[in-house]
């Protein structure tokens, strides 16, 4: 047995054992979801890249001829579980992530790799790419871990990550064709789902149809131009597959009259963005209007707008009724978490608005980050039945990189809430220890790794002097335990 079967048989072994946090799929009643015998509400800013990084701080691809062509990677194991426990410890009880991303002619000279690859013989299936999956099997695997439901879309109908039109390329069809049922690349889509939903968690051991952590299947990322023929077939082959699980007819800008009698249709979803003309609250009322109580309705994105404007609509989702039935969850775009050496990922959207941070940092006010974790925080203690967000828990530790040279970087993991640090040296590892900076904030925007440092040790040292350093997060509940420690011998 070699060390990689090794390590996978350990990992899922360690999530075989734990303690499952859901005794129950989520179901539908109506025009309500369930999670057992209790309405399941939920409000959240939106985390696209849970099992997929565009890192924005390595600027645009120049081998993509397309002009925006972004850098990806796969994110680590130790963050994704920082997000998802920043998410949760945070108040979110759901999370829809973005599409599994296809295959491009640019990706190579790029550097990245997609979750779904072009078929091994002309006029095959796709295929899922076995290294990306793994990532993707994990994201699962923390959620159920960590108690955070996944609503799940599986291809785009734009072409930011590879979608409809990318897929359709495989077959020498259009992007069009990708909602032709008589197509091959609908029929490559329908096997993609089929792959998906069979495959077994490496994690867990359990198939994703088995996965209590799955919310629900979406159909598709603003599938804008969605058929009856093409919902009816999907949802159909969706619920055939599997029987745990709530499907999302995934249009975009309408409410499908066809959805609303389909037995394979669970939630009717909408995205509310200024460009459309729709980033408002007025438009909850009118959607709960048109599906009339009929299915359950969730505002799946909205958002690149002012805090108020934000605060108006997720009341709106909040409280806003049409016969009993209310908005089940709705989400802000968007959210970015920790980098694994340090600080955040981050986004810049076409409007000038970044990527929210939790909690929320005094860098970020400029994009009014605090206000907006706030309005989200209220909302989701609204839905609970409770009248404000309870306080953040304390920050657990930080988790602290090698140290090559601290008068240069100091490289640590921010702890999921942590909102500063202090940071710690001694010359045994024992202590005592001598606090070296303090109040330190990893919120920065736009931070570039390879050009910026959070932070390093600018106090007087001993050239040759072995050194160890530790760091303590801080937030208004507490601070957490010290990190692990690190030794340096100082150059």
């Amino acid at each position: 047995m070699n060390l990689l079967q090794r390590l996978s048989i350990s990992a899922l072994t360690l999530f075989s054992v734990q303690a499952l946090a859901f005794d129950d799929f989520i179901t539908r009643d109506g025009h309500r979801l369930m999670d057992g015998e209790q309405e399941f509400r939920f409000a959240g800013i939106h985390a696209p890249e849970l099992h997929r990084v565009e890192d924005d701080a390595r600027g645009i691809c120049e081998a993509d001829p397309r002009g925006w062509g972004q850098y990806f990677r796969w994110p680590t194991a130790d963050e994704q579980e920082n997000w998802i426990k920043a998410l949760v410890k945070s108040g979110h009880k759901a999370m829809r992530v973005y599409v599994l991303s296809i295959e491009t002619p640019y990706d190579e000279p790029c550097g990245r790799e997609t979750h779904i690859l072009a078929p091994a013989q002309k006029g095959g299936m796709p295929e899922l790419n076995e290294a990306a999956m793994v990532h993707y099997d994990r994201m699962i695997a923390l959620a159920e871990k960590h108690g955070l439901r996944l609503i799940l879309p599986f291809v785009d109908h734009w072409k930011w990550w590879g979608g409809r039109e990318q897929l359709a390329a495989f077959y020498g069809e259009s992007a069009d064709d990708f909602y032709d049922t008589n197509s091959q690349t609908y029929a490559a889509y329908q096997d993609i789902i089929r792959q998906v939903i069979n495959r077994t968690n490496t994690l867990t051991g359990r198939q994703y149809k088995d996965e209590k952590a799955i919310l629900a299947w979406e159909t598709g990322n603003e599938l804008k131009a969605s058929t009856e023929p093409f919902v009816k077939q999907t949802a159909a082959l969706i619920k055939s597959l599997d029987s745990n699980h709530l499907v999302v007819d995934g249009t975009y800008l309408k409410i499908n009259a066809f959805s609303l009698t389909d037995p394979n249709v669970d939630i009717i979803s909408n995205h509310f963005y200024t460009t459309n003309d729709n980033n408002n609250p007025e438009q909850v009322r009118k959607d709960l209007k048109k599906i009339d109580a009929q299915k359950v309705y969730l505002i799946g994105e909205f958002g690149l707008r002012d805090a108020q404007g934000l605060n108006d609509i997720m009341q709106a989702a909040v409280h806003t009724e049409h016969k009993g039935a209310r908005a089940a969850g709705a989400f802000i775009w968007g959210f970015r978490g920790h980098r694994h050496n340090g600080g955040f990922y981050w986004h810049k959207e076409y409007t000038g608005h970044y990527s929210y941070h939790l909690p929320g940092f005094p860098e970020g006010e400029p994009n009014e980050e605090q206000a907006v974790v706030d309005l989200v925080r209220k909302a989701q203690a609204q839905m609970n039945g409770e009248d404000s967000a309870p306080p953040l828990p304390a920050p657990e530790a930080p988790i602290l990189r090698g140290i090559v040279d601290p008068r240069e970087r100091i490289n640590f993991m921010g702890a999921p809430l942590g909102r500063i640090y202090r940071i710690e040296r001694a010359t045994d590892k024992s202590g005592p220890w001598q606090v070296i900076a303090d109040n330190v904030s990893d919120g920065m925007q736009e931070y570039r790794p390879l050009e910026q440092a959070i932070v390093k040790d600018e106090t007087p040292m001993v050239p040759g002097q072995m050194y160890f350093y530790r760091v303590i997060a801080k937030n208004e509940s507490g601070e957490s335990a010290p990190s692990n420690i690190r030794p340096v011998v100082l150059p």
